[in-house]
């Protein structure tokens, strides 16, 4: 919505044609067989950019011992982007396509469509031993493996120790030392994001979880909607209007966000750990009096449960090399890869013994928060159905100061219903 203060709702409709209108996106694209050099068969990995990822690409080709050839094919930097590039060639069959490099809200869809293959035997146990539930949870449908995880992420509470002596518990908490900042003129603001995007799902799927609550049931065919879900409306709608958020925050997203706390616009800040190194460098006299911490809960005494980003790596069901592409998935997520892209690219490992690592202290100085937080965290609604989810999550949530909890869960939990039974959405 234009105007973030207004109170009226748009509703979120939907209708079975908007669903044939998403399959005109899906346009026949020639298939591009897997080309091999000297024998050699190359395998395509399709990939989010990673400023440091060349490198673990040539030092997996070259345990390979010429068994085969990866080539880092970068993905474009937007998700969304990602997403389309990759449902695109997989519906043509693309042979060209090899290992994928999936958000991790696309495992479910990617697999639910037979576009990747399953992680079986002694692969899906090397996998899965060792990794941390939660990405793990998100590799998952129906309960088969079908992708493995490479790096998880985890938003923190990141705050100035100059205005604030310990960091809030809970949301209420927050607010109220926030307000009292604001009573005495100083910085006071709580800076995270609020723009109708994946980002506010992620902020009220953290509410959600905190709350102990449910959107969807765990078979994916339920829109729930539960008491925790409208506690967590509750807590969102009260965040919104308590006079302390920065005035972008219902047009907000992650790096705006970011800049506006970086140049001491908040004394709060939710965001994703590669805002460390970006004020160490921006204004290291800043990032002297910010710490982090637990991104705040819902109850007094009840730890938050943060939703989880990350990638998987899945192989493509149509990749004319399959166990090739099964066995350099394995090396580029392995231990000491996911240790190099943590310290290099500042991605969180989804291997729990990396955080022990002695290298990680001093590059990822706030790792055990982050383990902390992953060892007890919330996932997205994993169904095929989330893109769906997300788009009208995100537009009946819009803007968070509108919110009218017991109504509000009504529109979501019919909107959701809809997307889950593919009837398709328009926002």
């Amino acid at each position: 919505m234009s105007d973030p203060e207004r109170t009226g709702r748009r509703r979120v409709r939907t209708r079975a044609g908007a669903a044939a209108a998403a399959l005109a996106l899906i346009a026949p694209m020639a298939a591009c067989g897997t080309a091999d050099e000297g024998g050699i068969p190359t395998i395509n990995l399709y990939y989010a950019p990673e400023e440091n990822f060349q490198q673990v690409v040539d030092r997996c080709n070259t345990e390979a011992e010429g068994r085969y050839r990866i080539a880092y094919r970068v993905l474009p930097r937007g998700a969304d982007d990602q997403r389309v590039q990759m449902v695109r060639r997989l519906a043509a069959e693309d042979r060209g396509m090899d290992i994928l490099g999936l958000d991790v809200t696309w495992t479910q869809e990617f697999a639910g469509a037979k576009w990747i293959l399953e992680w079986t035997g002694e692969q899906r146990s090397e996998v899965e031993e060792g990794t941390l539930e939660g990405p793990l949870a998100t590799a998952r449908y129906e309960e088969k493996l079908y992708a493995a995880p490479k790096n998880t992420n985890v938003q923190l509470l990141w705050y100035r120790t100059d205005l604030v002596d310990t960091p809030p518990a809970t949301w209420d908490e927050m607010i109220e030392q926030a307000s009292r900042l604001k009573a005495e003129g100083k910085t006071h603001q709580v800076i995270t994001m609020g723009a109708q995007y994946e980002g506010l799902v992620v902020l009220y799927n953290t509410l959600v979880a905190s709350a102990g609550g449910r959107i969807i049931d765990e078979e994916a065919n339920k829109a729930v909607m539960d008491e925790g879900a409208v506690r967590a409306l509750e807590q969102l709608q009260r965040f919104a209007t308590a006079g302390v958020t920065d005035a972008s925050f219902a047009n907000a997203i992650e790096d705006p966000a970011r800049l506006v706390f970086q140049s001491g616009g908040g004394a709060f800040q939710i965001n994703w750990p590669y805002v460390y190194p970006a004020l160490q460098e921006a204004d290291p006299q800043l990032a002297e009096k910010v710490r982090w911490a637990r991104i705040p809960g819902v109850d007094a005494g009840t730890p938050s449960k943060v939703t989880i980003g990350g990638y998987n790596l899945a192989v493509s069901a149509y990749s004319e090399h399959p166990q090739e592409s099964f066995e350099a998935a394995m090396c580029l997520r392995s231990a000491e890869n996911q240790k190099f892209s943590a310290i290099n690219d500042g991605v969180p490992p989804t291997i729990e013994s990396v955080y022990d690592d002695p290298e990680m202290a001093q590059a990822y100085p706030m790792k055990d928060t982050i383990l902390e937080q992953l060892q007890d965290a919330a996932t997205r609604p994993r169904s095929p159905a989330y893109q769906n989810i997300s788009t009208v999550t995100s537009a009946v949530l819009s803007p968070p100061s509108a919110i009218d909890p017991a109504a509000t869960a009504d529109e979501l939990r019919e909107a959701i219903q809809d997307a889950l039974d593919s009837k398709g959405v328009l926002p």
